[in-house]
């Protein structure tokens, strides 16, 4: 009889081990780039990682903030030695590169609802997590550019690429009607996916008939028209002009900007009126382009299931909107009709421009692909090349990044 009591007791004891070990308490590590000073630190750290572990009793995360310079080989050497973390606020340009790497989880296989939170965040955010086929990651924060204008020198925002060119005809003497600082991706890919091209094809195996195409074609040729013209500004070809000093100074109409401009106008030039519009359209519409950083679980990590809890908590409406209100805008499609972003100075045109802004190029070596973008762009834009013949051999550039040779 006690020989039966005895395998009964331990046959209990065996079916509730998993049970109770599931109840074990483990702590996550989150490893991301915000200062440890800055606001959506102390946000994260003192708002919602205590709101999180309220909810979540048995699941402590520890937040570790990392400089941005070294931040992504700190992340592959942790990664190769198996002692890396368990989240990570990834950029969007790295997620790729991860991904082709093995290091992150492959959500679309790993988490059994990630389709209902994939349809909550903006498309353009969402899609720089996909790699062949698979996403590995959601959308963290957000940004993109919008056209700033000031209202003195240009009464009302153009609608379309056409009617802004149709200005240059009546600018002050001394100004421009519009900067940038170069032709790297951030500047130049809003003008080709405006004028209806793009890089590659969507498979993202070739870039002839796309870089090269007549849509990029024109929109290259655009550019280099209004450099030389003198209608847009030569800080596109590296004169060193000061985009923002000439803005505020008056001897630049308007330019492409981010959230993080208004921080400076509100607290540097308090009097001075702004307009905000979408990039100009064209072809393909009023196309900006995405930036930000996602949210990834490592492929290593020791408790993939706590962490995959916390990346849902990062896609609420409550994590959103406390980071938003510090700078980083959200994700989310069901928020842009919250007050906060109604009522907000300057976030909803934001928000409208997310609807249609593209993320550049998710593969492995779009870093190198850019390079080979913004050189070609750059002889057409000194008048060293015609914008045809600079995009047929960035064709052929990327073609073999693309092929991985």
């Amino acid at each position: 009889m006690k020989a039966r009591l005895v395998i009964s007791l331990m046959l209990v004891l065996l079916v509730a081990a998993p049970a109770a070990l599931a109840q074990e308490p483990v702590t996550l590590t989150f490893w991301h780039t915000y200062n440890e000073i800055s606001p959506e630190n102390q946000t994260l750290s003192d708002v919602l990682i205590p709101l999180f572990e309220a909810e979540h009793p048995n699941i402590k995360v520890e937040s570790v903030p990392y400089p941005y310079d070294g931040f992504r080989q700190a992340l592959l050497t942790s990664a190769a030695g198996g002692a890396g973390p368990d989240l990570v606020r990834l950029d969007i340009i790295w997620s790729p590169e991860f991904a082709d790497q093995g290091i992150l989880m492959n959500l679309s296989q790993e988490m059994p609802d990630f389709e209902e939170f994939a349809a909550n965040v903006f498309a353009g955010p969402l899609s720089t997590n996909i790699y062949k086929g698979d996403y590995y990651g959601l959308p963290l924060d957000t940004n993109t550019r919008i056209l700033v204008y000031n209202p003195a020198l240009m009464e009302k925002a153009p609608e379309t690429i056409e009617e802004f060119a149709a200005l240059c005809d009546s600018l002050p003497e001394g100004s421009y009607l519009f900067s940038d600082g170069g032709t790297y991706g951030w500047a130049l890919l809003p003008w080709i996916w405006s004028f209806g091209g793009d890089i590659t094809d969507e498979a993202m195996t070739t870039a002839t008939g796309y870089v090269n195409g007549p849509k990029a074609v024109a929109a290259v040729e655009f550019l280099a028209n209004m450099v030389q013209s003198g209608c847009f500004s030569d800080g596109f070809v590296g004169s060193g002009l000061d985009t923002w000093g000439g803005f505020f100074s008056g001897t630049i109409v308007s330019m492409l900007e981010g959230p993080w401009f208004y921080p400076t106008l509100e607290g540097q030039y308090p009097d001075f009126e702004t307009g905000s519009a979408l990039m100009p359209a064209g072809d393909g519409g009023h196309i900006s382009v995405v930036g930000g950083e996602n949210i990834v679980v490592m492929a290593g990590s020791a408790h993939p299931e706590a962490a995959l809890e916390f990346l849902r908590f990062t896609q609420s409406e409550t994590y959103q909107l406390e980071m938003s209100k510090v700078g980083q805008l959200t994700v989310l499609n069901s928020l842009i009709e919250n007050p906060y972003f109604t009522d907000h100075p300057y976030y909803g045109m934001f928000l409208e421009q997310l609807q249609t802004a593209r993320a550049r190029t998710p593969h492995p070596a779009y870093n190198a692909i850019e390079t080979v973008l913004a050189d070609a762009a750059q002889l057409v834009l000194r008048g060293e090349a015609s914008a045809q013949e600079a995009m047929d051999l960035a064709a052929e550039e990327i073609n073999t990044l693309l092929a991985g040779r």
